[in-house]
């Protein structure tokens, strides 16, 4: 199951970029929702960097394993997340559009390596149109989130 959408920014590619690579940034919020966020390795976030995450969804404890990909400074990320047999694979990319516009393509899809993680895929697929209405609101909430701090110049 792919999920993806995309949003122009009146930024230029470079802060776009910087604030999606921002992974200080969303650590602070997963945990600020109760989510605990451990990156296996201290220091500067380069490829190959793996986070251990923890939650609780709907009364059950689950445990993700992120591992960083691909980064390409001012082009890409990838982040490839396992968790209970499935993988969810999620992309970030930037296109320059001009000097100070740029468009984020982000899609994350989820495969299925289990019977089980198969039955939970349909049954998320049941609800496909709902989760895309979501996930699309997010990006577009960050979008925005980002070309505000931009005007305000932080």
């Amino acid at each position: 199951m792919k999920l993806s959408t995309r949003e122009d920014l009146e930024v230029p590619i470079d802060y776009a970029f910087a604030r999606v690579s921002d992974f200080d940034g969303f650590e602070r919020r997963a945990m600020r929702q109760g989510i605990n966020v451990a990156r296996q390795k201290k220091g500067d976030v380069e490829l190959g960097t793996v986070w251990d995450i923890a939650f609780e969804f709907r009364g059950r404890h689950r445990a993700v394993v992120a591992e960083l990909t691909r980064m390409d400074p001012s082009e890409a990320i990838e982040i490839e997340s396992h968790s209970d047999g499935l993988i969810a694979l999620t992309q970030v990319e930037l296109v320059p559009l001009s000097q100070t516009r740029t468009r984020v393509l982000v899609s994350f899809e989820l495969r299925a390596k289990t019977l089980t993680a198969r039955l939970l895929l349909q049954s998320l697929k049941l609800a496909k149109s709902k989760m895309t209405n979501r996930f699309k609101a997010r990006v577009t909430e960050f979008a925005e989130s980002v070309e505000d701090d931009f005007r305000r110049g932080t």
